[in-house]
């Protein structure tokens, strides 16, 4: 007669888990979530607030680096992306480009010339509102 274990695994066998050294790389480091599913959270984010988005550049859906630029609808914009804070080690976001808007267009163009993976998400608001100092969006 067969055996199971309390999990139901016969030969009273424990189910498989990951590997020791997997789950002790995991502990203390938090989850990264793919950039298009950060990116979807985001829009819907802020078209729940009705602020006007727009994916201007499709990056890498893994990995791809983020640039938020914020139209002020007055000419000027601002774009920012995720760095590192050397002091603290936390993600932060810092200003890459401000002023004219066909200026931080054209620091955009060059960015995105280097690098293919990039994601450029257009908001339009008056207020300049991006809602990335928003938990979960801020960090």
């Amino acid at each position: 007669m067969a055996t199971e274990s309390r999990d139901g695994c016969p030969g009273g066998a424990s189910p498989p888990g990951p590997p020791e050294s997997i789950s002790a790389k995991m502990k203390g480091h938090p989850v990264r979530l793919t950039t298009d599913l950060w990116v979807s959270a985001y829009l819907t984010r802020l078209r729940l607030a009705d602020i006007p988005v727009y994916v201007t550049a499709k990056g890498d859906a893994t990995a791809g680096a983020v640039i938020v630029k914020c139209a002020t609808l007055d000419g000027q914009a601002k774009a920012v992306q995720r760095s590192y804070d050397l002091m603290t080690g936390a993600r932060v976001w810092v200003t890459l480009a401000e002023g004219p808007e066909a200026e931080v267009d054209a620091t955009l163009r060059r960015q995105r010339d280097r690098d293919p993976d990039l994601w450029v998400i257009e908001v339009e608001d008056r207020q300049g509102r991006t809602l990335l100092d928003q938990p979960g969006l801020a960090d």
